[in-house]
């Protein structure tokens, strides 16, 4: 049988204490690489062992399968409401597909004694999950895990459960030896898709936007070629935003001389399985998909991440980094690392940074979307949604507004990560980052020092700022936008000419302010404002 990390244990206790205080609806948070299926799997063997049916809730058809392999790995009875499995209606522990669930009547009487919804953030808001606790066992010991509690939309697990209990967080699983220490490294902020014009739809990106916005070639070639620049021969899994885009990704890999292979929703069992072994013996290095992988996939020989579709949802970002967060001593893994292309660390964070978890409450005014953003065509005046590429009047073609910035990736660190470094050039190119970042956004430069404090917990010197937005060798351009730049921030923050001035030097280096005024002609409004 399964030997119990210490943690699973204490997790497992502290569930049973909530029980015995009254409580019957109860989240167990466990996030990717703690062990869900382990814990799951000892929970129904406690049950069983006490004489109680339980009902244990799957959303998709291949977990069927996977949850039955850990239930015989604990020598328990099961029966199966699944097409294609067969039932044995006196088992103690039912393994139930909710989709199957939604086609057969009898497990409405069904006298289960405990419900388990296994990934709750799915199972339990189906229409299945939904009747399950309020209609047909609303007497039940309601259990619902998951490593992800926040959802899209406005309903939230804070609204049907009453407690959690939870699994460490993984920065302290990764301190254990539990999870695998991970590298992140991100394109420039303007090396990602373009999403300005794609709309949300109930929370999240939509895919036909996405599409027209991540699956270009020069996006995928530039993937293929920092694959091979920072993580070479290394078994990788890339997320991609459609099943057509993950087979472009396979295909560019290919053309490089990277055995790359593409697992689709409809790909048999079996089919997916050899997939997953030629990844782990190194047949092929890259596997493809959009959202197959995401769940359910447990390969910890896996190294490498590559983040292709932009989201808004924290979930499914989670679970996809966790794919390459498990250890694997066996085959020499000496870490997980991501590259970002879509953006996703920078707009949802790192598994790091999660302190501890919570049951999240309804989200108001979230989840229904807004206007989709429309754009008219030049050539015929039509107008249409702002992610369209071909005109459906007059064919006209748009080719995109902004050129994507292809410069190399460079490594990012979690807030975790952040606070451990003591290495001094790493915390300056940090604290560059966090410059460039600011003054793009064009709030004022000051606020990058604040932020860097957050991220690092370290205080930046005033001689780090030498050439951080621009690099040691700016244009006349670049001292004349910076100027003007630092206009708009003085006006608005009620500052004089004098902390200009400092701002300016700290940027271009001593002496430059002089150089400054006497290069601006006296007409001009930028002329710099005097000490």
């Amino acid at each position: 049988m399964p030997q119990l990390r210490p943690y699973q244990v204490e997790l497992i206790n502290d569930l049973y204490r909530k029980i015995n205080e009254g409580h019957t609806k109860i989240a167990i948070i466990a996030g990717t690489g703690a062990g869900k299926t382990i814990i799951s799997g000892q929970i129904c063997a406690h049950a069983e062992a006490a004489g109680k049916r339980l009902m244990f809730l799957v959303h998709l058809d291949v977990l069927v399968g996977q949850t039955y392999e850990k239930m015989k790995s604990f020598g328990l009875h099961c029966g199966f409401i699944k097409a294609g499995w067969e039932e044995d209606r006196t088992a103690p522990i039912q393994i139930a597909s909710v989709q199957t669930m939604a086609q057969r009547k009898w497990w409405r009487t069904w006298p289960a004694d405990v419900i388990f919804y296994d990934e709750a953030h799915t199972t339990l808001f189906s229409r299945v999950g939904k009747s399950v606790i309020y209609k047909t066992h609303p007497q039940a010991v309601h259990l619902a895990m998951t490593a992800t509690p926040e959802r899209l939309g406005k309903d939230q697990l804070g609204e049907h459960l009453d407690t959690l209990v939870s699994a460490p967080p993984p920065a302290e699983l990764q301190a254990m030896g539990f999870l695998s220490e991970m590298k992140y490294f991100s394109m420039p902020p303007d090396g990602i898709a373009d999403l300005k014009g794609v709309k949300t739809v109930r929370g999240d990106y939509d895919e036909a936007g996405l599409k027209n916005a991540c699956d270009r070639p020069e996006l995928v070639s530039k993937i293929v070629r920092e694959w091979r620049r920072l993580t070479l021969g290394k078994r990788t899994i890339a997320f991609c935003v459609d099943i057509e885009h993950a087979r472009h990704v396979a295909e560019e890999f290919r053309r490089a001389g990277i055995p790359a292979d593409t697992v689709e929703g409809g790909t048999p069992i079996k089919e997916r399985q050899r997939m997953y072994a030629d990844l782990r013996e190194e047949r092929i290095l890259l596997l493809t998909s959009c959202n197959v992988i995401s769940i359910g996939f447990d390969e910890p020989s896996v190294e490498v991440g590559l983040l292709l579709r932009p989201t808004q949802s924290s979930a499914l970002h989670i679970q996809q980094i966790g794919r390459v967060m498990r250890i694997s001593p066996q085959t020499g893994k000496a870490c997980g690392i991501i590259l970002d292309q879509a953006g996703n660390l920078e707009r949802l964070g790192f598994p790091e940074d999660i302190d501890e978890y919570h049951l999240p409450m309804r989200k108001e005014g979230s989840g229904g979307g807004s206007p989709p953003p429309m754009k008219a065509c030049p050539s015929c005046g039509r107008m249409v949604l702002s992610f369209i590429v071909r005109c459906p009047e007059c064919e006209h073609q748009w080719v995109s507004e902004r050129p994507l910035n292809l410069e190399d990736m460079v490594q990012i660190y979690s807030r975790d990560q952040a606070h451990t470094i003591r290495d001094i050039p790493t915390l300056i190119e940090i604290f560059h980052g966090h410059r460039r970042r600011i003054f793009k956004s064009g709030y004022a430069v000051t606020l990058a020092e604040h932020h860097f404090f957050e991220h690092t917990g370290r205080t930046a010197k005033a001689d780090w700022c030498l050439g951080s937005i621009f690099g040691r060798r700016p244009t006349w351009e670049h001292q004349q936008a910076f100027l003007a730049y630092l206009h708009r921030s003085a006006k608005r923050l009620g500052k004089r000419g004098d902390w200009i001035s400092r701002e300016y030097e700290k940027e271009f280096g001593r002496g430059t302010w002089e150089q400054m005024a006497r290069m601006m002609p006296p007409q001009t409004g930028d002329r710099p404002a005097p000490n």
